[in-house]
């Protein structure tokens, strides 16, 4: 798993992926829906891109998000329940 903690690392960490998987920029924004500028301003660690577009580009690499350290969403889920609206 790789710890990311800044836009660049997320574009290294994706720049790598592509390659390991033979995989060119226009090739990669084609599987993911986007355009091909998205993929080279993603690569280059801009750090104002839409969030969806990164998650399609990271779901069409084969990959996940997980979040490590916050609480579970089915714990804030049963939180909220046993508070009936107060």
């Amino acid at each position: 798993m790789t710890s990311i903690r800044s836009p660049q690392q997320l574009g290294d960490a994706l720049r790598a992926a592509r390659k390991q998987l033979g995989l060119t920029q226009p090739q990669l924004a084609l599987a993911a829906g986007v355009g091909a500028r998205f993929i080279v301003d993603l690569e280059a660690g801009k750090p104002t891109l839409r969030l969806e577009n990164v998650l399609r580009v990271i779901d069409a690499l084969g990959g996940e998000v997980h979040l490590i350290g916050l609480p579970s969403v089915a714990a804030n889920n049963q939180r909220e329940g046993d508070n009936h609206g107060a």
